[in-house]
C-alpha cells in the first residue's frame, strides 16, 4: 500500500472509475480501448482491468476491501479472532496437513493413498474430492488433510493452506527430483514456519533415486533424517502403498512436539478458513470451509470475509449432511449470500453478519472478487455421483470485455450437453489477459479463452516461459470460440469402436495347437477372410471363443485376403478351442471420432 494509492471496489462503473483517478472519461475510455477492453462509461470493469489501466494511466489503485463490504470492527487477520479461553477449556484439536510439490510429482495419488488405506472397503466409495479437505484416523486419532485441486485459486491455496495448516509434507518424485515448483512450495513452507516432512514418492519405480533427492535438498540446506539433519523423510509408493502407514506415523510424531499450539476451544462460537468456493446452479453460493477453533452448528449466523449469511446446511468431507462442525473438520457450508474468496475468514457472529448485510450494495453481490462460476451442463443434472466422477472436464479461464459477453458466452457454453465430457469455467472476469490469469490457468490446468480483449505483453511472456506453455486462445467472434470448445470437448471424448463383417469360414481341418495359438484350414463360404481380421469362433450358432488372424496362406503362399468359395489356412492366436466343423465369422474394427451429438 502506498500513500498515493486511490482506493476502488471489485468492480467499479467506468464513469465512476475516471472520477477516482481525476482524469476525463474521455480519457480513461481511450485507455481503455488501446488495451481492446471496449466498455461504455456506464458498464463496469474489474479490479485487476483498473489496476492495469490506472497504471499506464501513471495512476496506482488498491483495493478498498471496506467499500465490498466490512464493518470497520472486522479484522482481517485470523489471529485477530483466535483469543481462547481459560486453559480449563482448551482441548488438542486434530493437526491439519497441507501437501505440496511439483504437478507432476504424485499429491493426489498419494492423497488417495492414504484415504484408502485408513478406511474401510465400504467406506472408500463414499469419499469425495468435493471440499478440497478430508480425515482419516490413524492410532484411534483424527489426521485432516488439505487437498490442493486444480482450480483458478491453486497458488493462492498453496499459500493460504500452509497458514492454516500444522504440518506440511513436501511431495518429491523419486525418479524426477527437485523442480521449479518445489522449490516454490519449499518456499512458502518455510515462511510459513510450518515442521515438514519429505515424501519421496514414485519409490517403486525402477529409475526410482531417493539419493539423488536427498542430494538436492542437501545443496538447499535441507538435511533430512541419516543426511545429518533433523527433517524427517519417508519413501513411500502410491500404487504399492509401501510407506503410507510410515508417513501417518511420522506426520503424529510432528503434530506431537506441535501439541501445545494445537490447543482450542470446542465450546466456543466457531472461527475458520475458506479452503474452496464456488456457485452452485441449484444451491447458490458453496463454501468449503476448515473449522480452526469452536463449533459450527447449523442455523448460525456467519459472516465469511466480505459475506453474510447463515448455516443453512452443513455437508462432510464425504457429502453427508451434519449437525456441527468441531475444529479441525473439514465442512461446506450452504446459505451464503455470495461466493466468498479463498482464504477468507469465517465467523459465527450475528453481530457482524447484520453489519456486512447493512453495509454491502446488493450489486456487489454478484461480482465478488474471484468469484468461482461453475457452468454444470444439464446433461449431468440426472447422473449420480460416480457418473460425474468420470466425466472429464475442460477448465476454462474465461475474460470478456462486457458482462453482457460473458454472459452470452457462457449461455452457449451451457448448451454444450454430453455426459462423458463437460466445461467447468473456474475464473471469469472483464478486461485484458494478465499474468495473474497466467497463473490461475497454470494451477488450475486451465485454458484462457478471451472474447474481444488483448493478452499482456508479460502474460504472454509467462505463458510461453512455463515448462508447461500456458494456452491462451482469443476470439471476435463468440461462434468461433464456441467452435473451438465443442472441438476441445470432442477431443476428449474416446472414440467408438465400430465392427465391420468380412466373411466367414468353415474349419475343415486344425494343423496345430498350442497354448496361446492354432493353426487351421478352411473353405471361405461368405465375403472374404482378411489378413489381421478379428474372428469369433461359432459352434451350432453359438459363440464360443475369438481370436485375431496373425498369419494368412492359399496355396501355401501368404496373402492378404482370400475370397469366397477358396480355400485357405491361417494362424489364429486366442484361445485353442476351434475345431472341425466350427464357423469363423471375421470382422474388422475401426475407430471412429465421437460428436457432442454422439451418446
Amino acid at each position: 500500500m502506498t500513500d498515493s494509492a486511490i482506493k476502488i471496489p471489485s468492480t467499479i462503473v467506468v464513469r465512476d472509475f475516471a472520477a477516482k483517478l481525476g482524469l476525463p472519461v474521455t480519457a480513461v475510455s481511450a485507455e481503455l480501448m488501446k488495451n481492446g477492453v471496449m466498455a461504455a462509461i456506464n458498464q463496469e470493469i474489474d479490479f485487476d482491468t483498473a489496476s492495469i489501466i490506472a497504471s499506464d494511466l501513471g495512476k496506482v489503485v488498491e483495493l478498498d476491501i471496506v467499500d465490498v463490504a466490512a464493518p470497520d470492527h472486522v479484522g482481517t487477520s485470523i489471529e485477530e479472532y483466535l483469543v481462547e479461553d481459560d486453559d480449563a477449556e482448551l482441548v488438542v484439536r486434530p493437526p491439519v496437513v497441507v501437501v505440496a510439490g511439483h504437478v507432476d510429482h504424485g499429491k493426489t495419488s498419494l492423497l488417495d493413498a492414504i484415504r484408502t488405506t485408513t478406511v474401510t472397503a465400504g467406506e472408500a466409495g463414499g469419499i469425495t474430492q468435493k471440499i478440497g479437505a478430508y480425515q482419516i484416523m490413524k492410532n484411534n486419532r483424527l489426521v485432516t488433510f488439505i487437498d490442493t485441486p486444480g482450480h483458478e485459486a491453486f497458488k493462492q491455496m498453496r499459500t493460504r493452506g500452509a497458514k492454516v495448516a500444522d504440518v506440511a509434507i513436501l511431495v518429491i518424485a523419486a525418479d524426477d527430483g527437485v523442480k521449479p515448483q518445489t522449490d516454490e512450495a519449499l518456499r512458502i513452507i518455510q515462511e510459513a514456519k510450518l515442521p515438514f516432512l519429505v515424501a519421496i514418492t514414485k519409490s517403486d519405480k525402477p529409475e526410482a533415486n531417493p539419493e539423488k533427492v536427498k542430494k538436492e535438498l542437501a545443496e538447499r540446506s535441507i538435511l533430512l533424517e541419516g543426511w545429518g539433519g533433523q527433517v524427517p523423510v519417508v519413501e513411500v509408493s502410491a500404487k504399492t502403498k509401501v510407506g503410507v502407514d510410515e508417513l501417518l506415523e511420522a506426520i503424529l510424531l510432528l503434530a506431537d512436539v506441535e501439541a501445545e499450539k494445537l490447543k482450542v476451544n470446542p465450546k466456543r462460537d466457531a472461527i475458520g478458513t475458506v479452503i474452496e468456493s464456488h456457485v452452485d446452479p441449484k444451491q447458490g453460493p458453496v463454501a468449503s470451509v476448515l473449522i480452526q477453533t469452536g463449533t459450527l452448528h447449523v442455523g448460525d449466523d456467519i459472516a465469511v470475509g466480505q459475506v453474510w449469511g447463515k448455516a443453512r446446511s452443513l455437508k462432510n468431507d464425504r457429502g453427508e449432511n451434519i449437525k456441527e462442525a468441531g475444529p479441525s473438520l473439514p465442512v461446506q457450508i450452504l446459505g451464503l449470500k455470495a461466493a466468498p474468496q479463498v482464504g477468507d475468514i469465517v465467523r459465527v457472529s450475528s453481530v457482524d453478519a447484520k453489519e456486512l448485510k447493512k453495509k454491502t450494495k446488493s450489486h456487489q453481490l454478484g461480482h465478488h472478487l474471484k468469484t468461482v462460476v461453475t457452468a454444470t451442463l444439464d446433461s449431468m443434472k440426472d447422473q449420480d455421483e460416480e457418473q460425474k466422477k468420470r466425466v472429464k472436464k475442460l477448465f476454462i479461464i474465461l475474460k470478456s470485455d462486457t458482462l453482457g459477453s460473458s454472459e452470452a458466452i457462457i449461455e452457449s457454453l451451457k448448451k454444450l450437453e454430453h455426459p462423458e465430457v463437460a466445461v467447468e469455467i473456474v475464473q471469469r472476469g472483464l478486461g485484458i489477459i494478465s499474468e495473474a490469469d497466467v497463473l490461475r490457468a497454470e494451477g488450475g490446468h486451465a485454458v484462457i479463452y478471451g472474447f474481444s480483449v488483448p493478452v499482456s505483453p508479460k502474460a504472454d511472456q509467462l505463458a510461453r516461459s512455463k515448462n508447461i506453455p500456458i494456452i491462451i486462445k482469443t476470439y471476435k467472434v463468440i461462434y468461433d470460440l464456441i467452435n473451438d470448445v465443442t472441438a476441445s470437448l470432442e477431443a476428449m471424448l474416446p472414440p467408438r469402436i465400430e465392427r465391420r463383417d468380412v466373411g466367414k469360414l468353415n474349419v475343415l481341418a486344425v494343423f496345430r495347437n498350442e497354448n496361446t495359438f492354432q493353426v487351421v484350414g478352411g473353405k471361405v463360404v461368405d465375403g472374404e477372410i482378411l489378413f489381421g481380421a478379428h474372428v469369433e469362433v461359432m459352434r451350432k450358432n453359438v459363440i464360443v471363443a475369438a481370436g485375431t488372424i496373425t498369419q494368412l496362406q492359399q496355396n501355401k503362399v501368404n496373402t492378404k485376403a482370400v475370397s469366397a468359395g477358396n480355400e485357405c489356412g491361417m494362424k489364429v492366436e486366442g484361445q485353442s478351442v476351434i475345431a472341425v466343423g466350427d464357423a469363423l465369422v471375421a470382422f474388422m474394427t475401426e475407430e471412429r471420432k465421437r460428436t457432442l451429438a454422439d451418446r
